[in-house]
């Protein structure tokens, strides 16, 4: 298929999201014959059967289908949504000790059963959302009830077993049983830590959907929201006093006392966190929060435009580690590239924002997309060639990113 120009609008986004990537993974993500995901998807489509699935894929995919169906308001993106809550129920929740395991085999039995706060986060986000489309389509109101249960469960558990009472933040993992545990590392590219920046970053993501969803499911349910929102409010002010740094860049990785480990920029994660800070401070609408928070959502996308964005051909570079500068296009830093920019422009009006936005996704749709394969490549030079030693799908790739920058813009940009 030859590249096709979807438009900087609405509607553009919309038939992105629906031509490109959602009948992607709804074609090849599932693995009928175990209830499952496969873990791992190359550029030729070619499954890989034998590989264990995380929750965080599981719980992404979830979340997308979820979303999609509620905002694009097609209920048919419902069935996706209901496989992905299954195999979560079925395979991933810890019946002994609570929570859910990081990864299963593929039979469905646990593989990694710890608790990384990473994965128990979109597993929040992911069953909070899917609670609110069963409401919104009128569909089975106690199946919706029991998702989100589960959903404030799960918050229950990280309020009680990971979150730093003293400093602030939640640690990266807990044992099985929730007992502390030295086996921390969320991912083989990751430093072993006691705090990160990213469980951190996707724990405040999953307690701003959890606020939103809650109302929705349960809406004489005071108590808890209250609890979620004081416990967001703190989580926005700890990201502004300790992960963010004097240089409007994210510390990746932490001790337990906020020492800061490292000295990567990820130049990806600071625009993603730009707008998902703001996001989490208007939900709570705390006009004193907002304030308080203003400078370091726009900090972060003033920095990553400044020193991520490439003017010349569009696009948001890797990272900066170790004195190199990464200019590989990775999926996922271009989706929340179009989103954050987008953002700093509606806070600002300056129009450099707006433009790096518009410029992104059409080096989106122009060298990102895989319009023969399906959905997006995971990594394409700064030449605009596909790397595909890098898969299509699998445990860290799924239809999140890409879709909400999506759906996101969408809801943006009818404004």
């Amino acid at each position: 298929m030859e590249s096709k120009n979807f438009p900087f609008t609405k509607a553009g986004m919309i038939s992105h999201a629906k031509e490109i990537i959602l009948p992607y993974w709804e074609k090849f993500a599932c693995h009928k014959a175990t209830g499952g995901f496969y873990g791992s998807i190359d550029n030729n489509n070619q499954q890989d059967e034998t590989e264990s699935r995380s929750i965080v894929m599981t719980a992404r995919y979830l979340w997308a289908y979820s979303a999609s169906a509620r905002q694009l308001g097609e209920a048919s993106y419902l069935n996706m949504a209901d496989y992905a809550y299954n195999t979560i129920i079925n395979n991933f929740i810890d019946k002994e000790y609570g929570g859910v395991f990081w990864s299963v085999k593929p039979d469905g039995s646990p593989d990694v059963a710890k608790k990384q706060i990473y994965g128990e986060a979109f597993a929040i986000y992911g069953l909070s959302e899917y609670a609110a489309a069963l409401i919104d389509f009128d569909k089975d109101k106690k199946l919706a009830e029991r998702a989100m249960k589960t959903a404030i469960e799960l918050f229950s558990f990280l309020e009680q077993y990971a979150l730093d009472k003293g400093l602030g933040g939640y640690v990266e993992a807990r044992a099985r049983n929730w007992a502390e545990t030295d086996d921390l590392k969320l991912s083989p590219k990751d430093i072993d830590c006691n705090k990160s920046m990213n469980t951190n970053l996707h724990v405040m993501e999953a307690y701003t959907n959890l606020f939103r969803t809650l109302p929705v499911v349960f809406p004489e349910e005071k108590t808890i929201h209250q609890q979620i929102a004081s416990s967001l409010a703190e989580l926005a002010r700890v990201t502004v006093k300790y992960i963010l740094n004097k240089e409007n860049h994210l510390v990746l990785y932490f001790n337990q006392d906020w020492s800061g480990i490292g000295n990567v920029v990820s130049y990806g994660h600071d625009i993603e966190a730009s707008w998902l800070l703001q996001e989490a401070v208007e939900e709570l609408a705390d006009k004193t929060l907002i304030a308080e928070v203003r400078d370091a959502v726009l900090g972060l996308a003033k920095v990553s435009l400044e020193q991520g964005y490439d003017f010349e051909k569009g696009g948001l570079y890797n990272e900066l580690g170790h004195g190199k500068l990464d200019k590989t296009r990775i999926w996922w830093n271009q989706a929340e590239a179009v989103t954050g920019f987008y953002n700093a422009y509606h806070m600002t009006g300056d129009e450099k924002y707006l433009s790096a936005s518009e410029k992104t996704w059409q080096w989106i749709c122009q060298k990102q997309t895989d319009y023969d394969g399906g959905d997006w490549f995971a990594a394409v030079t700064p030449d605009g060639e596909p790397i595909l030693t890098e898969n299509k799908g699998g445990n860290w790739k799924t239809a999140y990113h890409n879709v909400r920058a999506c759906l996101e813009m969408a809801r943006r940009l009818k404004k």
